[in-house]
């Protein structure tokens, strides 16, 4: 292993650097609540570009179920 740890040591150090990522990352979400405007972001987006195009993305997010 790197740097001369076992095994246990190696795994034990993942494991836990994984578990705060994951936690961090709700914590994130939870707090910040960053998906929330997700469909009013889209669509003020879409205003931008012309509007054949913007019919089509939009006939394709409302398929994906991504926007509503």
């Amino acid at each position: 292993m790197p740097a001369g740890v076992t095994w246990g040591q190696y795994i034990s150090f993942s494991i836990a650097a994984m578990l705060s990522m994951l936690a961090g990352s709700q914590v994130v979400h939870l707090y910040y609540k960053p998906l929330q405007d997700l469909n009013e972001y889209i669509n003020r987006e879409l205003k931008n570009l012309p509007d054949n195009i913007q019919v089509q993305i939009k006939d394709d997010l409302s398929k994906d179920g991504i926007l509503k």
